[in-house]
């Protein structure tokens, strides 16, 4: 059975929509970060950064929401959330399935505590390209590869989500609004919020 070790109100919520679209059975083990659960020993067994998300799957253990999309999407090809590895796409969907916490995320804190970093020095460039580049990729619509969603676009999506909807740290874009519109619209995204809302 797969476990997914969460906390309301985190970064657990990629993975919360994540096992949500997959369609799979899963177990919730809440990992309540606001009493220190998260350095429990047992769950640093399975996580040792202590943090949520984490994810077992028999023998598997493993941390990090992205790596989770990137597990769950190739281990059950059934979902259908990854194109094949032999698929033309595989190589931009590998790139966009890494860009929330490659660039969005570094982008966001850099927006927040105001930190000048220069762009050649910076693996994200800046936090103004990290958008833009985000913004004509999502103006082609309607998901990040075409017309098939995948696990990239949780990532991307919980990524806006966070940066656009809910914290307001990044401006809103007409294909921001948009994309986010299709990625609320979704039943799995409506009940991981729900889940995430503890």
């Amino acid at each position: 059975m797969i476990k997914l070790y969460w906390s309301p109100r985190s970064r657990s919520f990629t993975t919360l929509w994540l096992m949500e679209e997959s369609g799979l059975a899963y177990e919730r083990v809440l990992t309540d970060i606001s009493t220190g659960a998260q350095k429990a020993p047992d769950y640093l067994k399975i996580n040792p950064m202590g943090k949520v998300p984490a994810l077992t799957d028999g023998d598997v253990a493993l941390g990090e929401a992205a790596a989770i999309c990137a597990y769950i999407a190739d281990r059950y090809p059934e979902t259908k959330l990854a194109p094949a590895v032999t698929d033309p796409r595989r190589g931009r969907y590998l790139q966009w399935l890494f860009f929330s916490p490659g660039c969005i995320e570094p982008a966001i804190i850099q927006i927040f505590t105001k930190i000048e970093i220069p762009t050649s020095t910076a693996a994200w460039g800046s936090a103004a390209q990290v958008f833009d580049v985000l913004d004509n990729a999502l103006a082609k619509g309607p998901w990040i590869l075409g017309e098939d969603f995948s696990a990239a676009d949780i990532t991307i999506g919980s990524g806006l989500n966070f940066a656009v909807r809910l914290f307001k740290m990044v401006p809103t874009r007409p294909a921001f609004d948009a994309y986010l519109a299709r990625c609320m619209a979704r039943p799995a995204f409506q009940r991981a919020e729900k889940i995430a809302a503890g």
